[in-house]
């Protein structure tokens, strides 16, 4: 072995690399327990790797019990009991509305705490999802995709883990009321999704001019405005009954 052999550093091989990438998105919140991972084919076009070092990758992170593979259906991030929330999953209106009531004390906070915390890489993730919302909106559609990531930015823009984990924990009940409501949204036109869009603006507005007070309240009415389209004046009694 020559001296310019001994010098020569180990390269890491390219699975590996795949690897503790996917291990880091799934750590971080990226994919949610029990999340299908994009397919095969999608995840090698985005890494641009061939499928064999993909598989590679997929094999290690099932061997760390980090992913599942279900027969037919593909990969799955895999629950950890230890660190999962506990929450139960929706099953009826009282849930959607039990999940706005909660929504509005988490993340009005949160909005008002992201406008003294956020950074310029924060913000960027704010105005990539708005403009998401504003292409979709062009088009007379809702990505509740690109919802969710907007209020997910503020959680994480508040620099709390405790309210971005939270509503991590709460993507799948978040994302029932969204689809219900973006479908009343494209059902009653093309205004109704330009004021839900200028709903989002304001929020953004008040976190970059860092106006705490205006960020909280753009988006309590967010949220609220959000819920009654969603029950109109339907909302439920959930009072608990007399012993």
């Amino acid at each position: 072995m020559t001296q310019q052999d001994t010098a020569r550093p180990s390269r890491q091989p390219l699975s590996d690399k795949i690897y503790q990438a996917l291990k880091n998105r799934i750590t971080r919140g990226h994919y949610n327990a029990n999340e299908k991972l994009p397919a095969e084919k999608d995840l090698s076009l985005q890494f641009g790797v061939s499928r064999p070092v993909l598989r590679a990758a997929l094999e290690q992170l099932r061997e760390d019990g980090l992913i599942v593979s279900r027969q037919g259906a593909g990969n799955f991030v895999r629950l950890n009991r230890e660190t999962a929330l506990g929450y139960t999953p929706v099953e009826t209106f009282a849930d959607i509305q039990r999940c706005y009531e909660f929504r509005l004390t988490v993340e009005v906070d949160a909005a008002g705490l992201a406008c003294t915390r956020r950074n310029r890489g924060i913000l960027d993730e704010m105005a990539a999802a708005l403009d998401l919302l504003s292409d979709a909106t062009g088009s007379k559609m809702h990505r509740e995709d690109a919802d969710f990531a907007f209020h997910l930015a503020i959680a994480r823009a508040s620099n709390n883990q405790y309210y971005a984990e939270t509503l991590k924990a709460l993507r799948a009940h978040i994302y029932v009321g969204m689809k219900m409501h973006g479908d009343a949204l494209m059902s009653d036109g093309a205004a109704a999704l330009e004021q839900v869009l200028e709903e989002h603006r304001e929020i953004y507005n008040a976190i970059v001019d860092r106006d705490a007070d205006r960020a909280r309240a753009a988006m309590r009415l967010h949220i609220v405005h959000s819920r009654e389209r969603l029950f109109g004046a339907g909302m439920l009694d959930l009072a608990m009954p007399e012993a």
